[in-house]
């Protein structure tokens, strides 16, 4: 499979998107280092934290932790906060199979499937804490995991599906 799709400019690009014309992207790199607590912390500002951070970083190299005392969960800022708005019918998704199928996931459908994967990993057992490894190809219900995963709290690690038993058993165990 080959991909030679491509941005003819910056002006093709999507209004609101996040990638910038490099002299912008530039100054953002800039400010990141000159003043990288004050730069994450206005970064972090646009995320929904269910507790926002006591400090922006705790700093004891060659260990830092970021946020400290905050609280967020992944499968929110990803997933919920756009059923919220006017993007629950928009795009979350999509996705090409090699044969050229597709499928495409609108914030809403992904909202009801990621609930329903969380629903069933929790029948299972798993709950805040618990490890889960994921051995899927690369097809939506892969990320519906991952994001079920965030959901509970459980911690999830992607196992390439094309491993022999052997090559998996060594990454499980």
């Amino acid at each position: 499979m080959s991909d030679d799709r491509g941005l003819d400019s910056a002006s093709s690009l999507p209004t609101g998107s996040r990638m910038w014309p490099s002299k912008r992207y530039a100054e953002m790199h800039l400010r990141a280092l000159q003043d990288p607590e004050r730069f994450w912390a206005e970064e972090a500002r646009k995320l929904d934290w269910y507790k926002t951070w006591d400090r922006v970083l705790d700093w004891n190299p060659p260990y830092a932790r970021w946020f400290v005392g905050g609280k967020l969960n992944a499968c929110y800022q990803c997933v919920d906060r756009h059923v919220k708005t006017w993007r629950r019918s928009k795009v979350a998704i999509y996705w090409e199979g090699e044969a050229g199928e597709t499928r495409v996931l609108s914030y809403s459908t992904l909202f009801r499937e990621v609930n329903r994967f969380a629903s069933v990993l929790q029948k299972l057992g798993v709950k805040k804490g618990d490890r889960v490894a994921l051995y899927l190809p690369m097809i939506p219900e892969l990320p519906i995991f991952m994001l079920a995963c965030a959901r509970i709290g459980a911690v999830h690690t992607v196992i390439f599906s094309g491993f022999s038993a052997h090559a998996l058993a060594d990454r499980v165990n």
